[in-house]
């Protein structure tokens, strides 16, 4: 299990409360880069159905937030539907960090300030490991992924679109994301 390291952030100081084995993985962030998501395959050499991006949406008003790979895009009617609502819209950046206590690019669905309602993207489970942001950009938490659904109670849902091995459309592809300004 890792250890609490100095460059701890909430959610490592999650992980270790839960006693939740995780591995850290730290890149150089260049500041001139607005696609974390992308940015955090490249530099860690993982498929991107691994890496898990964090986003956060109102569903019919209410935030929560959708934990779904950097290979896909957010389906906002799928998440309205898993978590029992009507509509859903992505949530306004500046609320996203105000209510997480994370930057955008660096926002984990672990040790938020406010606990919000999680859903992950039912693909995560197709692997051994997934990983997600660590609560700042250039850090990414790899951890199974059901010890992510445990730590956030989240629930399992089909809630991204081209994802899993084969996508919804039935080929592997690397779908580009609207959604991807909200973290890695």
């Amino acid at each position: 299990m890792a250890k609490k390291s100095a460059g701890s952030t909430p959610a490592t100081v999650a992980l270790l409360r839960l006693g939740i084995a995780y591995t850290e993985r730290s890149y150089a962030h260049d500041a001139a880069v607005t696609d974390f998501g992308d940015e955090a395959v490249t530099a860690l050499g993982v498929p991107a159905e691994r890496v898990f991006k964090t986003l956060l949406a109102e569903v019919d008003g209410t935030l929560a937030v959708a934990v779904v790979p950097v290979a896909g895009k957010l389906d906002l009617k799928a998440l309205a539907v898993a978590l029992g609502g009507k509509k859903a819209v992505m949530a306004d950046p500046t609320l996203a960090e105000r209510r997480t206590g994370y930057v955008v690019g660096g926002i984990s669905p672990l040790g938020q300030r406010t606990r919000l309602r999680t859903v992950v993207d039912a693909s995560a489970m197709e692997h051994e490991t997934v990983l997600v942001s660590g609560g700042r950009r250039g850090l990414d938490i790899e951890l199974a992924p059901a010890e992510l659904c445990r730590a956030t109670s989240a629930i399992l849902a089909p809630i991204g679109t081209n994802t899993g091995l084969f996508g919804a459309t039935g080929t592997a592809t690397r779908a580009s994301s609207r959604t991807n300004w909200m973290g890695a």
